[in-house]
């Protein structure tokens, strides 16, 4: 059965939060706030945040800014999943990865079907590993971070958290480098 290790000591990641959208400000992000609050109670840092329009190219150029930072573990992002003509976080998330984590929206379709039906149908949650860092897409409701945050993230960036986690692979995500 799934669990926290309390005999292992918790390690901090740094965690930099993404907000895709063309009507939010730092003062009306609700989304953003969710995952920053939920992030420094899980004892994380947020190492940076911002807003980005529904673009891909200034999507994708924050996210290689913070893939190539070496003191970013983590990307998270709300907004721009869903099926209008501005969402384009996932084109722009899938341009960047090494590997996509399947399993993510997998996971993230069955939570959010038991809270939501089949509306989750129209969410295109997505996640992968680029350059050493793992990257999350989440829809743009504060809902939606709570749930990929509070049944999903919050397990697999303990280090605790058995049978496994995220946080044990980090030392070997890029390990074909080191052949």
């Amino acid at each position: 059965m799934p669990g926290i290790d309390t005999s292992r000591k918790f390690i901090p990641l740094n965690i930099a939060v993404l907000t895709v959208s063309d009507s939010r400000t730092p003062e009306t992000d609700k989304s953003g706030d969710v995952l920053a609050e939920r992030i420094e109670k899980a004892g994380h840092n947020v190492a940076a945040r911002r807003i980005v329009s529904d673009d891909v190219v200034h999507i994708r150029g924050a996210l290689k800014a913070w893939i190539s930072d070496t003191a970013i573990d983590v990307v998270i992002s709300t907004g721009g999943t869903g099926l209008t003509g501005r969402d384009v976080t996932p084109e722009a998330f899938k341009t960047v990865y090494d590997k996509e984590i399947e399993g993510f929206a997998a996971l993230f379709h069955r939570i959010s079907y038991e809270k939501i039906g089949t509306s989750t149908i129209q969410s295109r949650a997505t996640a992968g590993v680029a350059g050493g860092t793992f990257l999350f897409a989440l829809p743009g409701s504060p809902g939606a971070c709570k749930d990929g945050w509070d049944d999903i993230l919050v397990y697999q960036f303990d280090n605790r958290h058995g049978p496994c986690n995220f946080v044990d692979i980090m030392p070997r995500l890029e390990e074909h480098k080191q052949r």
